[in-house]
């Protein structure tokens, strides 16, 4: 029997374009001269550990390819074309080009239906990739030399509530790390969410304008800073516990299920989680945070 696969890493990674679009890279077509450097440069602290762990694939559950009835995973080896920001197309128009694990999501796929959850391979050639999806495994890797596997929110909050929706993807966490040990692959996790997303509704001539970034207000900055004291203390089962009263009064991406599943895949971690940035995206609050298994005792 092969060596047993891990996860060696957990990160929070928001997917704001506004992040690719003030890093200029050459797949984005806008060009900007500056911005969210604080995020930007946390994103590369986070590269640097997790590359000196060393894994295999990138896995990500996205708020925005959003799926009604049960969960789907990418079930294709390669996808290309171009992703455009519906509200920020002057911003992100991204040539991806990215390359998917499909034994790893129909391992996934296998063990969550023997669970009992609803999910579905997707295997149209020519389905756009979400920007969510781009957007953190691009910040996280841009390179684009490891393969990845992407997961859609299932909306269960939209037709239920925030805590059927957090018992869903804990259920789907647990399928996702058996898949994820029985593969022998060494994978790092990506909740690809904002923490509070309560937004500005207009936008500044010079986008990277940063005299105009700020929290939208200090209400949802203290909600913020509640979740990251949970962090830095690993209490993920607390983070988890107040999930629906966050998500309800942040406005947040976490009504998709990302983070709670994240965590859930990671076995909720004890380990304080190491706090790369925190900053503002139009008014939004973003986090990118690391959990690293191995450092619990």
């Amino acid at each position: 029997m092969g060596e047993k696969g891990r996860i060696v890493a957990g990160l929070v990674a928001p997917h704001p374009p506004h992040l690719v679009y003030g890093a200029n890279p050459p797949q984005n077509e806008p060009n900007s001269e500056c911005g969210w450097e604080v995020l930007r440069w946390g994103y590369e602290r986070a590269r640097k550990d997790i590359e000196a762990i060393g894994y295999d694939v990138l896995m990500v559950l996205s708020p925005h390819w959003q799926t009604y009835v049960g969960t789907h995973l990418l079930g294709v080896d390669s996808f290309q074309s171009l992703s455009v920001d519906p509200i920020f197309p002057n911003l992100f128009r991204f040539n991806y080009d990215l390359k998917v694990d499909v034994d790893l999501a129909e391992a996934i796929h296998h063990e969550a239906n023997e669970a009992g959850l609803v999910t579905k391979m997707m295997r149209n050639p020519d389905f756009r990739v979400d920007y969510g999806t781009i957007v953190s495994c691009h910040l996280t890797n841009p390179t684009w030399n490891k393969p990845i596997v992407s997961l859609s929110s299932c909306r269960a909050r939209s037709y239920y509530s925030t805590e059927v929706m957090q018992e869903q993807v804990v259920e789907l966490g647990n399928a996702t790390r058996r898949a994820i040990e029985k593969s022998g692959k060494r994978v790092v996790v990506l909740a690809s969410s904002s923490l509070s997303h309560r937004h500005f509704v207009t936008e500044s001539e010079v986008p990277e304008d940063m005299s105009r970034e700020h929290i939208t207000n200090h209400n949802q900055y203290l909600w913020d800073m509640k979740m990251v004291d949970l962090m830095r203390a690993g209490k993920t089962r607390e983070i988890v516990d107040i999930m629906p009263e966050f998500t309800e009064h942040s406005v947040s991406e976490t009504d998709s299920g990302s983070l709670t599943w994240m965590l859930a895949t990671l076995g909720f971690p004890t380990c304080a989680a190491e706090i790369y940035a925190y900053g503002t995206v139009i008014g939004t609050g973003n986090i990118v945070a690391g959990f690293f298994p191995g450092e619990e005792a």
